[in-house]
């Protein structure tokens, strides 16, 4: 089976991208090399007149696969970064072989022009190749998405695209879409210089080749081939271009806090790339690339957020040898900001929703979630009338239980109430059909307590949605004991209809992210209560590489939330609930109504607007602030351990049976430093012994809290690594 195919129209060759049994296409080893292959054929052959790269998909490609930098890294033994280095500077040979076209060294003449003729999105390598061609045509599909998300998986563009978007758009210019990884529709990607023309897609192939038989020299080269070229905004050495690069530094360091070392690694590149010829830029890009797949941190961001990611979204932990359960009609019941954000994502995956409440303004108020929804897409160009009146079409707002009928899934967002609860389920389950699977959207309560209202227990879920329903990618799948493998297959296959990654975990407590989260705030609580000023508290949660800290944190989820939680643990758990001064915390902001920003008052004060305006200095009034203060390193290793620990636990309570899902959840569920990876990835490039050692020294002084789990204790006595004793067979870079 072959990626690229050749053929000859007339006198132009068409390269089709096509890789079998893929819905997108992904670089691979062996189709670099059929690239290679085929522009090789075009250059030789006197009859080929130019050539264009298409895809025989509705898209043009997804990237590299990042399993050949893996493979690379493996095959280079103890010496990976050469491997590395040849691999991708091979990668390069083919990028400048189709820039440069044939023409002569000296004249910059006699090339044949390279058309990339983009058929949808294009990311990663799949816009990387378009910017080595000569002209970049792109269908007209608002949907489609142009840009380099690389960095969002701890690398950077190292394909070209670092260096060539800079040369193109200038440092500025290009920097949303190299440091934060921006992908945008063609119209846009057009507005920006990214592409060059956005056509019908019917036209798509007849433009491209008009274009080539137009070409001239000229058309041909690149502005950093030509003589004479200057870098847009300036090069380094230049007035203006100094003041760029020192605003890009002192961007990415503000974005970033120093935690996210591929930012600073590409940052390295475009700086010394600029002060060279375009040739040796690339071999400093080729560097910088080799340096940051390298860094542990890169190989565990790629682990978790790409080949981990990718397996559970394909089903890695389903139950085998069930039949496809998609979902065709979901009930939901409760239309508050959870069930509308529920209704929201299924009737976007054209599944048929029917949006239960109390009555009729409530249950239409819920609906009302998905117009603004709507409108809000439309005022941006990503909606349109049609598209908006289909949506709405299929949400049914309604108090009548009765039309639940033929629903094949339920999942009830009532309120957090056993009692509510369990009458909702008797109530629809008298009503559905004995096939329909029954969820519960629970943050908190137990699953096991919750089936027992139920007539099939073997049916039973929580199915763990995060707000916003439609921006969260995380979604939490809890088995309880009687939960039946056809429940979870039809969860599984729910949340990839509505394109969500799933963890699935088993019953407890808190289940695995909310038993892992609300820790790291209530360490913060203590810390506050102990005097530790609270924006060291918030600035090392930050330079972790935290998108929040902790206080800042609460204030948005709700102060009466946590005492909501903290109330209600405190009466299921009785004596055995482990109080401490951060409860006191969360009381006194309770009962000032400071409760976060619906309020305008928390931990921060707010404008009438809503946004930010500092820490709330009264806090000091209530909890004194020490005047000598902790090193930031004990208290960024309490925000840690408090997590990872609790990670360790569900794993070793067998809450957690996959710690890929450990990885993924906490990155997507509550951002949990990406750049490590996530909990068991930061315990495998720290090492386990060194974990333990930090566990002993914050234990002796803080509690045991910090204890060292047996689990963690005894790997740190053998050296283990979480990847290599769980999990060999998904092992990545």
């Amino acid at each position: 089976m072959t990626d690229f195919h050749y053929k000859l129209d007339g006198d132009i060759a068409i390269i089709t991208w096509d890789c079998p049994d893929k819905s997108m296409n992904v670089m691979s080893e062996t189709g670099l090399a059929e690239l290679d292959t085929h522009i090789d054929t075009v250059l030789k052959n006197d009859v080929v007149k130019g050539a264009i790269i298409t895809s025989g998909k509705d898209s043009f490609a997804a990237g590299m696969d990042l399993t050949v930098l893996a493979e690379w890294k493996k095959r280079g033994g103890d010496n990976p970064a050469s491997q590395l280095m040849d691999g991708i500077m091979q990668n390069h040979t083919v990028m400048r072989k189709i820039e440069r076209a044939g023409m002569d060294v000296k004249t910059n003449k006699g090339g044949k022009p390279i058309v990339a003729a983009m058929t949808g999105t294009g990311l990663g390598i799949g816009l990387e190749i378009p910017l080595a061609c000569h002209r970049i045509f792109v269908a007209d599909n608002p949907r489609s998405k142009i840009g380099l998300p690389e960095i969002m998986v701890g690398i950077f563009p190292g394909g070209g695209g670092t260096t060539r978007l800079v040369r193109k758009l200038g440092i500025m210019n290009a920097s949303s879409y190299l440091l934060e990884g921006k992908t945008v529709a063609p119209n846009r990607a057009k507005a920006a210089g990214l592409i060059d023309e956005v056509v019908p897609a019917d036209e798509l192939i007849s433009s491209a080749k008009a274009w080539i038989e137009n070409a001239t020299d000229a058309d041909l080269v690149k502005p950093w081939d030509a003589k004479g070229y200057k870098m847009p905004g300036g090069a380094p050495y230049h007035p203006a271009g100094f003041m760029t690069y020192a605003g890009a530094t002192a961007m990415v360091h503000g974005k970033t806090q120093g935690a996210f070392p591929a930012a600073k690694a590409m940052l390295a590149a475009v700086y010394e790339g600029a002060l060279v010829p375009f040739d040796q830029a690339i071999r400093i890009e080729a560097r910088w690339f080799t340096n940051i797949l390298l860094n542990p941190s890169s190989s565990a961001m790629i682990n978790s957020l790409f080949i981990n990611k990718g397996a559970l979204e394909k089903g890695a932990v389903r139950p085998k040898d069930i039949a496809d359960q998609s979902v065709k009609k979901i009930g939901v019941l409760g239309a508050g900001m959870m069930g509308a954000g529920i209704a929201l994502v299924s009737a976007m995956a054209g599944i048929q929703v029917v949006l239960i409440d109390r009555d009729q303004e409530a249950a239409d108020k819920g609906k009302a979630y998905s117009v603004a929804h709507a409108d809000k897409g439309i005022t941006r160009k990503k909606f349109t009338l049609e598209k908006k009146e289909k949506l709405l079409s299929l949400i049914t707002a309604t108090s009548d239980l009765n039309t639940l009928k033929g629903c094949d899934l339920i999942v009830e967002a009532v309120f957090e109430d056993v009692g509510v609860k369990a009458d909702m389920t008797k109530k629809v389950e008298a009503i559905v059909g004995t096939d329909c699977i029954f969820a519960t959207n629970t943050s908190t309560l137990p699953i096991g307590e919750l089936a027992k209202a139920s007539v099939r227990p073997d049916q039973f879920i929580g199915i763990h949605f995060f707000s916003p329903v439609d921006k969260m990618l995380l979604v939490e799948i809890i088995k309880g004991s009687g939960t039946g493998d056809r429940a979870v297959a039809k969860s599984l296959d729910f949340v990839r209809q509505i394109r969500k990654t799933p963890i699935v975990v088993n019953d407890a407590r808190f289940f695995y992210a909310n038993r892992c989260i609300i820790p790291y705030g209530g360490e913060a609580n203590r810390m506050v209560a102990e005097g530790i000023e609270p924006a060291m508290i918030e600035n090392a949660a930050k330079q972790l590489g935290f998108p929040l800290g902790p206080l800042q944190l609460g204030d948005e989820t709700s102060i009466d939330l946590a005492e909501k939680i903290m109330t209600a643990t405190k009466a299921a758990m009785g004596n055995a609930y482990p109080a401490s001064n951060g409860d006191d915390v969360v009381q006194t902001l309770f009962d000032l109504k400071r409760l976060g920003r619906k309020t305008k008052a928390g931990f921060y004060d707010y404008d009438e607007k809503g946004k930010r305006s500092g820490l709330w200095k009264g806090l000091g009034d209530h909890f004194e602030v020490m005047e000598i203060q902790p090193c930031l390193e004990e208290v960024q290793h309490r925000l840690i351990l408090t997590q990872v620990l609790e990670a360790v636990r569900s794993l070793e309570e067998g809450v957690l049976e996959d710690i890929r899902e450990g990885d993924v959840g906490a990155i997507l569920g509550w951002g949990f430093m990406p750049w490590s990876g996530g909990p068991f990835a930061w315990l495998d490039i720290i090492g386990t012994a060194k974990a333990v050692e930090i566990c002993d020294t914050l234990q002796a002084k803080h509690g045991d809290r910090f204890a060292a789990p047996a689990l963690l204790r005894e790997m740190g006595e053998k050296g283990e690594k979480f990847y290599d004793r769980f999990n060999t067979a998904s092992k990545a870079a």
